[in-house]
Formats: C-alpha cells, sequence, structure tokens
C-alpha cells in the first residue's frame, strides 16, 4: 500500500520494489487488498495485457497510518531483533 501511496503501479514495479517477496505472495496479497476494497485493479488490453494498480479512496485514507507503521517499524527494528534473540534464548534453554 505504501508504494501506491505515489501513484499507480504495474504489477511489475511492485514486485521489483519490495525485496523476497514471491510472486505467488504479492498476488495473494493485492487481491487480497482489492477485495477488501482498498486498491483497484485495471487492465489495459495490450499484448502482453498491461496491469495497474492504485489506491482506491478508501486506501488512500488508510496510506498516513501504514506509513506511520513503516516509520515505527524502522525506529525500533534493533529492539524486536534483540528481543527476538531473548526470546529464542530462553525458549531454547529450556527444551534443552
Amino acid at each position: 500500500m505504501h508504494l501506491l501511496s505515489s501513484g499507480p503501479k504495474r504489477y511489475s514495479e511492485l514486485q521489483r520494489s519490495i525485496d523476497g517477496i514471491s510472486q505467488r505472495m504479492l498476488t495473494l496479497t493485492l487481491r487480497s487488498l482489492e477485495r477488501d476494497g482498498l486498491v483497484s485493479r485495471a487492465v489495459t488490453p495490450t499484448s502482453p495485457p498491461r496491469v495497474d494498480y492504485s489506491l482506491t479512496p478508501v486506501g488512500e485514507t488508510l496510506s498516513g497510518h501504514v506509513a506511520q507503521l513503516i516509520h515505527w517499524a524502522e525506529d525500533h527494528r534493533e529492539y524486536v531483533a534483540i528481543s527476538r534473540l531473548t526470546y529464542d534464548d530462553r525458549a531454547e534453554s529450556t527444551t534443552s
């Protein structure tokens, strides 16, 4: 959703911009967002067909909140990583 906040994007643009996402996961996510009414899909009948995705008006209202969540995640990335390591160490020591 964050990538679409700057305007419509082709499927291939989205896939290149999201590091490590599989084609299947991107397709499932876009379908889910479309089903929820947050993203619209437009097909241009060319050869091959051109498919563009954009935020709907309701999706645009969520865009700012998504940006805040991304900012929070970036600010707390190290804390989360340390918490995961600490948890994993405790879990490993209780199973050994």
